[in-house]
């Protein structure tokens, strides 16, 4: 493959050096321009922003006009015909995507210039301790509360020097030519790949500066609130002495007024988690006034490949309390599987002794016969199919031709789709699939934990289909089958919720361990990052495994909960306008970042030539031998007088090191996930001559290791790998904190044959290679070839990986289809602008909804009836036309009709409320701003809140657009509360078509796009239902309520944020989010006779009152 890309390159060129090639005379013209800035006074520098302002705004006035004259003719004729206003709406929205085109034009243009600015404002900061201006407000307000503004008299002074993350830093950067090339590339809406050390951070500020100028908002979105907080105060100077503001969403509570001022900044800092919940939260708002987010304009994303790959199989999820969410069986079956792994466990070391004897003559070089040989490794597969991790059997899979074997006898079983298998399982009591992370019950394991006075199907699901076969056909009368029916089917989910929770126990006690997946602290099981070594505060497993794991740390089990708004990173990430990233890694990744995203990558060249020596990896054969060597070549590379920062994938291992460390009287610092908080001291103290930190994974990412003295002269920092990772990257990553800047450094990895990367993806090739080589205990390998197979191995993992997040997106792309047009309608409901358009839609589709049910039938009774029930209305049509005419004609009447009506009962209502309000107006007007104005249907009652003064200026008018807001707001969140739940059962009921040789995607996709019709059918017989009913109870100013703030008419709920993954992870920090208004029920203040529903109709009709006037009054 290799001589094939080199040959292409050969012939075409190489893609990334033609893109730089295009790039080269911008910088050439950036810096014609820097020079020309030089001569220019301070004030002159920073009046150079609003010139460029005043270009954007001239470029784009036209178009801006022309929206303005659009929505002028829509708020003018409130009587426009929908059709019309649909039309105009269109016209609006072409637009607003002209003007983002025309906006880009204008930036591509003043580029040079713009750019030219921040490096000279940059210059300017390096070479001056202060610079002196002109004060205007925004100096005078940022001098109020920064240390490096000062105001004296007409004068504002600018230090060099503020305070960044708790430490005082001196200005001491300029943007060299190659980070120039890096802010083009972010300004294209592309990843720019920069290695460690050539200050991403800074090149940032060119594209945000630039993009920032439009006034739109630009997103600086980072993996941790450190980061976040650290760079806003860092770079924040350098916008901020231009009259930008900066703020961090980080440093704000959700929902706060100070959150939302953070967006309306111009340059907002903050972690992709906060931004995607934001999104959520803003699409359960109550009020527009409580929206924190604008539109989605330009995003920089640093660490892109850790935000946008490695978080991207974890959706963002805010949760709520769910029915019996606590409710659970873990503490019941806890001592049964304590019980059936312990059995396992048994025969296991059993069996496995059985094949060390068997073998024993194999790994001293002679050899067996060919049943032996059959049967112990049929014993090594029953115990690496029963228990993979355990010790002694990864420790004997390292001997020579063991791992063959296993994977010889492997193949054979696997044969004709695995038929032979369910020899190997029978003896085990459940059997564990590492690769795809299952786990099952076998029937010995059955047996084991039923007991003997309990029912012996007590673990086994009945067979639905056979068994309501035999009730069918059975001579039990109707009800009696029915019953049966019943009984039957909750049976069966007792038992499958049964079933679950002993295999999510077993998941937690043979597959989930303490201190490498998660670590318990504060009496709470939290969940370690794979990728970083860091705690996720909040995230929890999903599907009941987080309770499990609970259970078995003997911790507090918390209760279940239910999604309420959902989001995958990468689908938030996609609504952005323009969407780029940076990352010392991207290129690996290439692939996926275009296919998913169509993000292009660009490798920048580094501004000197890195002079960091990678070595080949050292193989030893086992762990023990493998950390011995690591601690002498500590030993060894301290004596030199170079600093040691050493990798590791487990929070364990790091233990286990500074363990050994210790024994040997070598001072070292750990670095994390239960130490985070000391992150940057402990970095920032990794570059001194003979130090020794431990990092788990890619702790620490994002701040410098600068080298302390003495360090280059003796070979620089040495970075030394513990295990190669699954992910090609997180080892490119670590290599990369050395050399930095041009500095000399050297990195090394060590492997040995028990590693999970070898153990699981570790090919046939290499067990054989090492068989052939003969190696000893203490021996070690280092050959190209090796390292170049474990390469192969994680790009293996790495397309495993890739496929598993394509899936994700492929079934979350369904959801987001669906979550667009839900939060569309949601968000023309709290505006209220296209509210209108969405409910003579929603009557239309309602009316199409109930002729096309009973027209087919010709049943005109069924059809007057739902009229009556649904609509409140007598039909339009007579029975002989209901039979002799068209389904279209029959729609088109019925929809005037039902417009006329709502038309009609909206003017009886805002008459009946206008003089109640004059009054309050007239009288209170200083005491209420908002009022409550309780509407009924009859059955449910709405509290609506209205804005007094429009309620008085509009004539009532306004209560009817405040009851439409607050009927859609309630209806929607409701209905798509309940059709989240539904699409996660249908998620994980189509796993099961896989059986049927279908493709559950396909499945999925049917049978959501089912759901979604029956939801919005449901939300828009609902919506129209009330609102063609409603009428007001209320007679009289006494019995009007204030509402001083609207969002308390609707009760608040904790609520969580969290984040999930396939069955892994969801998360909740909790946080008070205001919901819906809930349809309560007291009931409305009549001031006619009430009649019982029951009763004869007082009209003498001899019908029930509610099938007569009580239905149409309702």
């Amino acid at each position: 493959m290799g001589v094939v890309n080199k040959l292409f390159k050969s012939l075409f060129g190489d893609k990334n050096q033609k893109d730089i090639q295009k790039i080269l005379p911008v910088v050439e013209e950036i810096n014609r321009e820097f020079e020309k800035l030089k001569t220019l006074s301070n004030d002159e520098l920073r009046q150079k922003t609003a010139e460029f302002k005043k270009i954007i705004a001239d470029s784009t006035k036209e178009i801006v006009a022309q929206i303005s004259s659009l929505q002028k003719k829509i708020d003018d004729n409130p009587e426009l015909e929908i059709d019309e206003k649909e039309a105009i709406y269109e016209q609006i929205d072409k637009l607003k995507k002209q003007e983002l085109e025309k906006i880009e034009e204008t930036l591509d243009k003043i580029l040079p210039q713009a750019f030219a600015v921040v490096k000279e404002t940059a210059r300017r900061f390096k070479e001056n301790e202060v610079l002196e201006v002109t004060a205007t407000e925004f100096d005078k307000e940022l001098a109020s509360h920064k240390t490096n503004v000062e105001i004296e008299g007409e004068k504002a002074l600018w230090h060099n020097r503020w305070m960044a993350a708790g430490n005082e830093i001196v200005w001491d950067m300029v943007h060299y030519d190659v980070q120039l090339i890096g802010g083009v590339v972010l300004h294209q809406g592309k990843i720019a790949e920069m290695q460690t050390g050539e200050g991403k951070t800074l090149v940032a500020t060119l594209p945000v500066y630039l993009n920032a100028l439009a006034g739109k908002g630009v997103h600086l979105v980072t993996v941790n609130d450190y980061l976040a907080k650290r760079d806003s105060e860092w770079m924040g100077p350098l916008f901020e002495f231009h009259g930008l503001r900066v703020d961090c969403i980080d440093k704000h509570q959700p929902n706060s007024y100070e959150r939302k001022m953070a967006y309306l900044a111009d340059v907002t800092y903050g972690t992709n988690n906060e931004f995607g919940f934001d999104y959520l939260r803003d699409n359960m708002a109550v009020r527009p006034e409580d929206l924190v987010q604008r539109e989605h304009h330009y995003a920089i994303v640093d660490e892109v490949d850790s935000v946008l790959i490695d978080d991207a199989r974890t959706p963002l999820i805010i949760s709520g309390p769910t029915s019996g969410g606590d409710k659970h069986e873990f503490l019941e079956y806890k001592p049964k599987v304590e019980k059936l792994v312990s059995a396992q466990k048994q025969y296991i070391n059993t069996i496995l002794a059985d094949a060390k004897k068997m073998l024993k003559p194999v790994i001293e070089g002679q050899k067996i016969d060919k049943k032996t040989e059959q049967e112990a490794g049929l014993k090594l597969l029953r115990a690496y199919r029963g228990l993979p991790k355990n010790k002694a059997l990864i420790k004997f899979l390292s001997e020579p031709g063991m791992k063959a074997l296993l994977q010889k006898t492997e193949n054979y079983y696997l044969q004709d789709n695995a038929k032979e298998m369910p020899k190997v399982d029978e003896e085990l009591y459940f059997v564990i699939d590492e690769k795809t992370n299952a786990i099952e019950l076998t029937e010995k394991g059955i047996e084991l934990i039923t007991d003997a006075t309990q029912d012996p199907q007590f673990f086994i699901l009945p067979d639905i289909g056979s068994r309501i076969a035999e009730i069918e056909k059975s001579n039990l009368p109707p009800e009696e089958k029915l019953k049966q029916k019943d009984e039957l089917l909750r049976d069966y989910a007792v038992k499958s919720e049964r079933i679950h929770t002993v295999n999510q126990l077993l998941r937690a006690y043979t597959m989930f361990e303490k201190d490498v997946e998660y670590v318990v602290m504060d009496n709470k099981v939290k969940i370690v990052d794979e990728q970083t070594g860091r705690i996720m505060e909040g995230r929890r497993y999903s599907d009941g495994l987080h309770q499990a794991i609970e259970a078995k740390e003997n911790v507090t089990i918390e209760a279940a909960t239910q999604t309420y708004a959902t989001i995958t990173l990468q689908n938030y990430f996609r609504m952005y306008h323009k969407l780029a990233g940076m990352t010392g890694t991207a290129i690996t990744e290439a692939g996926e970042f275009w296919e998913i995203y169509k993000l292009d990558v660009v490798s920048i060249p580094t501004n000197k030539p890195i002079a960091r020596i990678d070595k080949e990896d050292l193989v030893y054969k086992t762990k023990r031998e493998k950390y011995k060597a690591i601690i002498d070549e500590i030993e060894r590379t301290v004596k030199e007088g170079r600093p040691v920062l050493v990798g590791t994938t487990s929070v364990e291992v790091s233990e286990l090191l500074g363990k050994m460390l210790k024994l040997k009287g070598i001072k070292h610092q750990i670095l994390n996930a239960k130490r985070h908080k000391q992150e940057a001291e402990i970095v920032a103290k990794a570059g001194m001559p003979g130090t020794v930190t431990i990092a788990t994974n890619m702790a620490g990412r994002g701040t410098d290791i600068k080298l302390g003295p003495g360090v280059k002269e003796a070979g620089g920092l040495a970075i030394i790998g513990t295990e190669r990772h699954e992910s090609r990257r997180v080892d490119r990553q670590l290599r990369g904190r050395a050399g930095r800047q041009g500095d000399p450094g050297s990195s090394q990895f060590f492997v040995s044959l028990e590693d999970d990367l070898m153990r699981l993806f570790g090919s046939e090739r290499i067990a054989r290679l090492m068989d052939r080589i003969g190696l000893e205990e203490g021996e070690v390998i280092q050959h190209s070839m090796i390292t170049k197979s474990i390469e192969r191995a994680q790009k293996k993992v790495e397309e495993n990986n890739f496929g598993i997040r394509k899936r994700l997106l492929e079934y979350d792309d369904v959801m987001n289809a669906q979550r667009e047009v839900i939060y569309t309608k949601r968000k023309h409901a709290l505006f209220g602008e296209r509210l209108g358009l969405d409910i003579a839609n929603a009557m239309y589709d309602v009316c199409e909804s109930i002729v096309n049910e009973y027209h087919p039938q010709k049943d005109y009774e069924a059809f007057k009836f739902e009229l009556l029930s649904t609509l409140g209305i007598e039909s339009p049509v007579s029975e002989e036309e209901f039979l002799n005419q068209s389904s279209e004609e029959i729609i088109q009447k019925l929809y005037q009709t039902l417009r006329e009506e709502y038309h009609r009962k909206s003017q009886i209502v805002a008459k009946t409320a206008y003089p109640v309000i004059k009054d309050v107006f007239e009288n209170q007007s200083a005491v209420y701003k908002n009022i409550v104005v309780p509407l009924t249907d009859g059955i449910k009652t709405i509290q609506v809140v209205v804005d007094l003064e429009k309620a008085y200026q509009t004539e009532g008018k306004e209560v009817l657009n405040a009851l439409e807001r607050s009927v859609m707001l309630a209806i929607i969140d409701e209905e798509w509360k309940e059709h989240l739940r539904e699409m996660d059962d249908l998620r994980q009921s189509v796993q099961s078509a896989v059986y049927e040789q279908k493709d559950p995607l396909l499945v999925y996709k049917f049978e959501s796009f089912e759901l979604f019709k029956k939801m919005l059918d449901k939300i828009n017989k609902e919506v129209v239902s009330f609102l063609v009913k409603a009428n007001l109870p209320i007679q009289n100013p006494q019995e009007i309520q204030e509402a001083k703030q609207a969002p308390e008419a609707a009760p608040k709920q904790s609520l969580q944020t969290s984040r999930t993954g396939l069955p892994e992870f969801s998360s909740p920090t909790s946080t008070n989010i205001p919901t819906p208004p809930q349809e309560r029920k007291p009931q409305p203040v009549r001031v006619e006779k009430k009649v019982n529903p029951n009763a004869p109709c007082p009209c003498g009709s001899g019908k029930k009152y509610k099938h007569c006037h009580g239905k149409v009054k309702a």
